[in-house]
């Protein structure tokens, strides 16, 4: 019998390519949605996905990039208007009658999260699980791995790893144990239906603890250096983050730091549904400093020296203001997760059967 076609949004980003790779080890058929043919969606195809080019926020190309297919990994794009993106893909899924649908939303989803993302991915779990016929599966993993290692290659070439989110302490989870959650789910979704799973790293860490992880991985000093706010505006500005994706993380580092994502953690989701423990962060750095952006050469340090000398430098964003531009609809009382009751009871709820090593 053959297996079913899945569609794939996201398909060139950290979770979305390795969601394919999963899939396509698993023999499924992979439609894979791509912005643009560029050297990311050749990849995809030397994995054997079918590459679509196809505007999530438009439900006509939605509606024609998912007929054919039976279940889908569904991840929102960062953007304020990601719930448009969500409205069209469930018309298309109510059209084509889609079987099953995995929607990556995140630990913290809430109605009453000051994050635009956060309040628009709790409306968009809802949004996900009412669709006539269709089975909903909803992976929410906390604060991800790739956000610390994205720095990596300062404590590589420079010995300094900075630090965003103080002593707080969270389980991350790699981009590939994500997928290798997402392609589970996909490949029995009738097993798992209507539940909330939680992918987490195997030990709780702190940014510290991770930095003396890069230190024995580096075999070299490594320092851990608090970044304060207004610097990390003006690093992330000269990386090319979009001002919504700074104001959203800023936000995420408030939650970091008040516990929302030790709560709970570490959970044994990863093994549960995979049949693999979850990835050590040691191995997670492995990969990481084994990437081109973070090898040791002249030309690499020179870069990032440049990089961290010219960044204090660097205009910033106003993103408060840019928050008040943007006409965002405020939560009547904004609350972080572990400020807000209603979040805590319908997690610590979840936590129940979330499987704990």
């Amino acid at each position: 019998m053959s297996l079913p076609k899945v569609l794939v949004t996201g398909a060139t980003g950290k979770t979305g390519m390795a969601v394919v790779a999963q899939l396509r080890q698993k023999n499924f058929p992979v439609r894979a949605i791509v912005r643009s043919r560029d050297a990311r969606s050749k990849q995809l195809s030397s994995l054997g996905a079918e590459t679509v080019v196809a505007d999530l926020f438009d439900p006509g190309q939605m509606l024609a990039a998912m007929r054919g297919t039976l279940r889908a990994y569904y991840c929102p794009p960062l953007h304020p208007q990601a719930i448009q993106s969500a409205s069209a893909f469930v018309v298309a899924a109510r059209e084509t009658r889609l079987e099953a649908v995995v929607g990556l939303s995140q630990w913290l989803a809430s109605p009453n999260h000051p994050s635009l993302q956060t309040r628009q991915l709790w409306l968009i779990e809802r949004m996900l699980s009412s669709i006539p016929g269709t089975v909903h599966l909803n992976l929410n993993p906390g604060y991800f791995a790739d956000n610390y290692l994205r720095l990596i290659d300062f404590a590589s070439l420079l010995g300094v790893f900075p630090v965003l989110t103080g002593k707080s302490r969270n389980a991350p989870p790699s981009n590939e144990d994500i997928a290798r959650v997402a392609a589970a789910l996909l490949s029995d979704p009738e097993r798992y239906a209507g539940r909330s799973y939680r992918p987490t790293g195997p030990k709780l860490l702190s940014a510290y603890d991770m930095a003396a992880i890069i230190r024995k991985e580096l075999g070299s000093p490594v320092l851990a250096m608090e970044l304060p706010q207004w610097m990390f505006v003006r690093a992330a500005r000269l990386q090319g983050v979009a001002p919504f994706d700074i104001r959203s993380l800023l936000y995420y580092f408030e939650d970091h730091k008040q516990g929302a994502f030790e709560y709970g953690a570490p959970t044994g989701v990863v093994e549960e549904l995979t049949g693999h423990p979850a990835e050590p962060f040691d191995a997670t750095v492995r990969r990481y400093l084994n990437q081109p952006f973070a090898q040791r050469t002249l030309g690499n340090r020179v870069r990032s020296f440049f990089n961290f000398m010219r960044a204090p430098f660097t205009p910033g964003f106003d993103v408060k203001g840019f928050e008040e531009r943007q006409f965002q609809p405020p939560p009547p009382s904004p609350l972080f997760a572990m400020q807000d009751e209603q979040w805590k009871a319908e997690h610590g709820a979840m936590l129940e059967v979330l499987p704990v090593p």
